[in-house]
């Protein structure tokens, strides 16, 4: 009898199984590494939004009725939002962040943003809230 040398069919089976299991587990690993890193950045976006936002108020003893840069609404002294932020951040999903002026003049805000995950003390996914007392 003559031995060849090489796999049999169900050796080979099982590594291909093995690694077909590999980049499944690789995939969802990255699936959740990106949302948290969606998440991480619309908290951060939201806090520089209420930033900016704190010192068009601390200027102008109101908050602005849009979010658009330069949208020909400002306070006495000429300041308008653009002058505080020249970008209006983005969301980096499919999701916008809405923005409402509560007022006239606005005292006060809401600015709504959705989360994937749970991120920065923020729990569950869905609808959160920026105002000027902070994030709920």
């Amino acid at each position: 009898m003559k031995k060849t040398k090489g796999f049999t069919l169900i050796e080979l089976l099982v590594v291909i199984a093995i690694i077909g299991l590999l980049s499944t587990l690789a995939v969802v690993a990255l699936n959740n590494a990106r949302a948290k890193s969606r998440d991480a950045r619309r908290v951060s976006d939201a806090k520089q939004l209420s930033t900016a936002l704190e010192l068009f108020y601390n200027d102008c003893s109101n908050y602005p009725t849009t979010l658009e840069t330069y949208d020909g609404v400002g306070c006495d002294n000429g300041e308008e939002f653009g002058d505080y932020m020249a970008n209006i951040p983005s969301d980096p999903g499919n999701e916008t962040y809405a923005y409402a002026g509560v007022g006239t003049p606005p005292s006060t805000y809401t600015l709504t943003f959705i989360t994937e995950g749970n991120v920065s003390g923020l729990t569950g996914t869905g609808a959160h809230t920026a105002s000027p007392a902070g994030m709920q």
